[in-house]
């Protein structure tokens, strides 16, 4: 090993120029330590410019890391404000592709990581692993292969690569592939021509239960008072509760209540029905072509002309093959994390900010940050990366004190339940009640002889 590859001399990797990649490298600079951002697109917030459409339900006062402005601050830039909820789009353009500027040759573009490791090592080697750097294998955009060396890798690539198939079980339902070119995985863009014929006076499935869903059903419903014959059917793994529709009222974050409220006022007003207590395990083709799905009990539901799914998530793990990671066996989260965010367990409470100790692995001087340190887990909040990754900066600074200091509260969600309790048994009155009901596949409209709410937590 030179001298100039040895540990104390070399860059801590950063993976991904998204929010939290960005923040984490203001947080390494502003430590006095030297990062390398790589950046598999051609720009900074990759991935918000896919869903550049959506507006988040935090506001701008809540997505900024304060490192960051500590950097943008000389720059003249402006910070927008704080209490405007910004799109993906304005995110990407107003903040972090000025703060990649302003970290300059320490973020590279088109180069998409594909391997991490130590020097020499490969995962069973034991012999003075810690001692090694770490060796990360890119391509570029022209197809050149590099590798690099690294004092530390702090992944923040996310999981917008990755969403789960529309399968009850995890895995594509059978058709699933077959049907790729009318199943999508994301919220539609319906001021986009193309995508609003796509969906304009057609029907409609969508799989999932979560924000993106919501947002996906009041889109589908806004198109459905202006396209007749345009109408959604919503899909979900569990019941009707007083879960289904997140917070409202009781979320601390107002927006992300109204999404729910939105997809409720969808179905309340005849733009979609729900069908419940449906797992997909096929995607079947009726004679005109339309698409049936086929639930797990051989229930096949009407035909549909598209599907969008979104069933949430899943880490990519694959080029993290050769190093020696604690994870989850359930989430694919850190292990330390995983009890704090599993869905399995977690009803009506927050998420516990964390930091270096919750993140850390067997393989010292490695993270997993950002959305994809949740791995399946769902509610991430940008503030919760930047609380990360600060801790995490000052653990490479030497700093132990500062990196388990908290500095961070969490707004309530106020909703009960996680994607991990659809199978719990439907609740009576001996049994006291609870949000999480399971009852067996039907078909309704909201407001309609829909069963009566159990209420928050």
């Amino acid at each position: 090993m030179s001298d100039n590859t040895t540990p104390a001399t070399l860059p801590t990797v950063v993976i991904g120029a998204g929010p939290v990649g960005l923040a984490a490298a203001a947080h390494l600079v502003d430590r006095g330590l030297t990062p390398l951002v790589l950046e598999t697109g051609p720009s900074a917030g990759t991935a918000a410019r896919d869903w550049s459409h959506v507006r988040l339900f935090s506001t701008w006062a809540e997505v900024t890391d304060p490192a960051a402005e500590k950097l943008l601050a000389p720059t003249g830039w402006v910070k927008p404000d704080g209490a405007t909820y910004p799109t993906g789009g304005d995110w990407a353009e107003r903040y972090l592709q000025p703060l990649a500027e302003v970290l300059g040759e320490r973020v590279r573009y088109n180069a998409t990581v594909t391997g991490v490791s130590r020097a020499g090592r490969d995962r069973v080697v034991d012999a003075d692993r810690d001692a090694q750097p770490f060796s990360v294998h890119l391509t570029t955009a022209d197809g050149r292969e590099e590798r690099i060396f690294a004092a530390a890798v702090i992944d923040a690539s996310g999981t917008w690569s990755t969403p789960s198939p529309i399968g009850g079980d995890g895995l594509p339902a059978l058709g699933e592939r077959t049907a790729a070119d009318r199943i999508s995985y994301r919220v539609p863009d319906l001021k986009d021509p193309a995508q609003r014929a796509r969906y304009a006076g057609k029907r409609t499935a969508v799989i999932g239960s979560g924000a993106s869903a919501f947002t996906a059903l009041a889109y589908l419903a806004d198109l459905a008072e202006e396209e007749p014959g345009t109408h959604a059917v919503w899909i979900l793994r569990r019941g009707i509760s007083g879960s289904t529709f997140g917070g409202g009222a009781a979320d601390q974050l107002p927006a992300r209540g109204a999404l729910g409220l939105a997809a409720k006022a969808a179905v309340d007003n005849g733009y979609a029905d729900a069908v419940t207590g449906f797992r997909t395990q096929g995607v079947e083709q009726d004679p005109e072509g339309r698409l049936v799905l086929v639930g797990e009990d051989g229930q096949l539901l009407d035909p549909v002309d598209e599907v969008i799914g979104l069933t949430g998530f899943r880490p990519d793990l694959a080029f993290l093959s050769e190093l020696r990671l604690g994870l989850d066996e359930r989430l694919q989260a850190p292990t330390e994390l995983a009890p704090l965010i599993d869905p399995n367990q977690h009803s009506c409470g927050t998420v516990y900010p964390h930091g270096v100790n919750e993140l850390s692995h067997p393989e010292k001087g490695v993270y997993l940050v950002g959305m994809k340190s949740y791995g399946r887990a769902p509610t991430f909040l940008a503030m919760t990366g930047y609380e990360q990754v600060r801790s995490i900066a000052a653990a490479l600074a030497g700093d132990q004190e500062a990196a388990e200091r908290v500095e961070l509260t969490l707004p309530e969600t106020g909703v009960c339940g996680g994607a991990g309790l659809f199978d719990q048994p439907e609740p009576t009155e001996d049994t006291g009640g609870g949000c999480c009901a399971a009852p067996a596949t039907t078909t309704l409209q909201i407001g309609v002889g829909a069963p009566a709410s159990s209420g928050g937590c």
